[in-house]
């Protein structure tokens, strides 16, 4: 593993969250519990793992912490200044890369001398600048998942939360994605990593299981 632990106080803390999705009519409802007192916390300048098997409730998870669902119990706590890279990119498929940035730099009240450095180092980190004045239809895969993340960063979030964010990288993205993940954490933001496998983990400061819907450290 890599760092150490934090003594100041979490960015994000996760404490016996629970949920419950209900399925069929009134008569015959189901319910399915997916959550059912997950905890974890993720401290400033940590590297954070959260594993588990497809369907365990990672993503549902990674929703509540970012206010898309709401939790049935438990409490949490995240900072208001936060970056969320989806699974499946959200994009706007007739929109130019340069658009998707001038649209989040106007969401996050960004002045435009922050906005355009901000802009130009993430393309330059991810190496898709030749992409600015294509619409998201005419990108591949592996870089509509670059501009996904350069969005979920363009802020400087306190917290980044970040869901199978290296889906459809090549090798050399693969690489540049773990070096820029380095490099925030240095600079003391906190990053909590979802996946169904992690092959990286002597990087991560730690590692959670997701199962049963609890979350136990595993390394």
């Amino acid at each position: 593993m890599t760092g150490t632990a934090t003594t100041t106080s979490p960015v994000l803390t996760v404490t016996d969250v629970t949920k419950a999705f209900r399925f069929g009519p009134p008569w015959r409802r189901q319910r399915i519990d997916v959550l059912r007192g997950a905890s974890l916390e993720v401290g400033p300048g940590e590297l954070v793992g959260l594993v588990g098997e497809n369907g365990s409730g990672k993503s549902t998870l990674m929703q509540i912490i970012v206010g898309l669902l709401g939790h049935d119990g438990g409490t949490m706590t995240a900072p208001a200044r936060l970056g969320y890279c989806p699974q499946q990119p959200l994009l706007w498929e007739k929109l130019t890369v340069a658009e998707h940035f001038e649209l989040f730099n106007q969401a996050y009240r960004l002045d435009d001398a922050t906005a355009a450095s901000a802009r130009d180092g993430l393309l330059d980190e991810l190496g898709f600048a030749k992409y600015l004045d294509y619409r998201v239809e005419a990108l591949s895969g592996g870089t509509r998942q670059k501009l996904n993340l350069a969005l979920a960063l363009v802020h400087r979030p306190e917290l980044l939360l970040l869901d199978e964010p290296y889906a459809g990288f090549d090798w050399e993205t693969y690489l540049r994605f773990w070096e820029m993940a380095e490099r925030r954490r240095e600079e003391g933001m906190g990053i909590l990593i979802v996946s169904h496998l992690l092959a990286e983990r002597d990087r991560l400061t730690r590692i959670y299981e997701l199962r049963d819907g609890r979350c136990e450290v595993i390394s």
